[in-house]
């Protein structure tokens, strides 16, 4: 005949688990919608600072732009694309040290333009402009000159 007190301590210890296990089960589903809001979140967050960049790059342009009061010092504001400069360059057919001789300044400057590690002075952004341009005929022409 089994012992009532080990019997007792078995049912007591089945009930506890059961017990446990269906707490478990409503804390897990709780943790789960808590991960899911905190991810919600988390992209909220990421799409506001995108937001914020946005904008302060705005804000950034008008505060760095020319003054328009004096046109005739400033000359016309050139913008710069680095995308732009190397479709360019492929168009002509030129290596960058060539294109480099054209607007004065090294082949590395070129790629590191074209890359995005660095951007062009505005005196030099003259130059481009300038060899932007011309024509394949031009520049052939220009090449041989020097």
């Amino acid at each position: 005949m089994p012992n009532i007190a080990s019997i007792l301590k078995s049912e007591i210890s089945r009930v506890a688990r059961k017990e446990v296990r269906t707490e478990i089960e409503t804390l897990k589903k709780a943790s789960a919608q808590h991960r899911s809001s905190i991810a919600a979140l988390r992209r909220q967050i990421d799409s506001l600072e995108k937001v914020l960049r946005r904008v302060s790059k705005g804000s950034a342009r008008v505060r760095s732009a020319p003054d328009t009061t004096e046109p005739a010092e400033q000359g016309t504001a050139r913008r710069f694309s680095a995308s732009r400069l190397a479709a360019h360059r492929s168009k002509l057919g030129l290596s960058a040290a060539a294109y480099g001789k054209l607007v004065g300044v090294s082949g590395q400057t070129i790629y590191h333009w074209e890359q995005g590690k660095a951007r062009p002075r505005a005196a030099q952004l003259e130059s481009l402009a300038s060899v932007r341009s011309l024509g394949k005929r031009d520049v052939a022409q220009q090449l041989q000159e020097e």
